[in-house]
């Protein structure tokens, strides 16, 4: 299917891309496919009604069971209908059907709805300081650097990488906390705020809690 989009529609799909969206390539064409946990039904509800005009079924709740956990899961899905856009990202965010960051980067992750997008996926912050994070384990050292790279050249903004048990994750320094919430803010959903170090509305620090943070 042929279809025009907006740049409203492609900073949000650069954003799910980089978090948990999956672009699957299938014989006729990409589609997209979106799913969180059952607790951010409100973002999955935002996200079908920012992209359903793509031929989206409405979301649906389902629970799976995962044999490594031995553990039941319940999670907000949707998929899209087959678009050209969608093929259009794969070929620059997937390679042998893996997703990958592209050199280039800097061209397409260049917008702070992206940014705020991405965070709601996949971001956070610590208890026992107001630095933030964004889970990027699966990538390599140099897809790091090309993301480090990136959020300095068109947002000025400074990261750390920080290993945890599975690999290497984005961390942005509590110094930059202020500067980083202002900047995705306005384009969060109230549900997810809880996420913010920082609120630029009331100017007010989230509360720290150190013993929590250490468990």
């Amino acid at each position: 299917m042929t279809k025009d989009i907006s740049s409203r529609e492609k900073e949000i799909l650069i954003g799910t891309i980089l978090g948990d969206g999956h672009i699957a390539m299938l014989k006729t064409g990409a589609r997209l496919e979106v799913a969180h946990t059952e607790k951010q039904r409100d973002y999955v509800l935002w996200k079908y009604a920012e992209l359903n005009r793509f031929g989206a079924a409405k979301p649906h709740l389902i629970s799976f069971y995962d044999n490594r956990y031995r553990k039941t899961y319940r999670q907000w899905r949707f998929k899209t209908n087959v678009a050209d856009p969608f093929t259009t990202l794969n070929r620059v965010f997937y390679q042998n059907r893996k997703k990958i960051i592209p050199k280039d980067i800097t061209e397409h992750l260049y917008s702070p709805l992206s940014l705020a997008v991405w965070f709601m996926d996949d971001g956070g912050r610590r208890n026992d300081s107001y630095g933030l994070f964004l889970n990027t384990l699966s990538f390599t050292i140099e897809e790091h650097r090309l993301l480090q790279t990136c959020l300095q050249k068109n947002f000025s903004l400074e990261t750390r990488l920080h290993w945890i048990k599975d690999g290497y994750r984005l961390y942005i320094p509590s110094k930059e906390a202020v500067k980083f919430c202002s900047l995705v803010y306005p384009h969060l959903i109230p549900s997810m705020y809880y996420k913010l170090s920082f609120d630029p509305v009331t100017t007010s620090f989230a509360r720290l809690d150190r013993a929590r943070d250490r468990k």
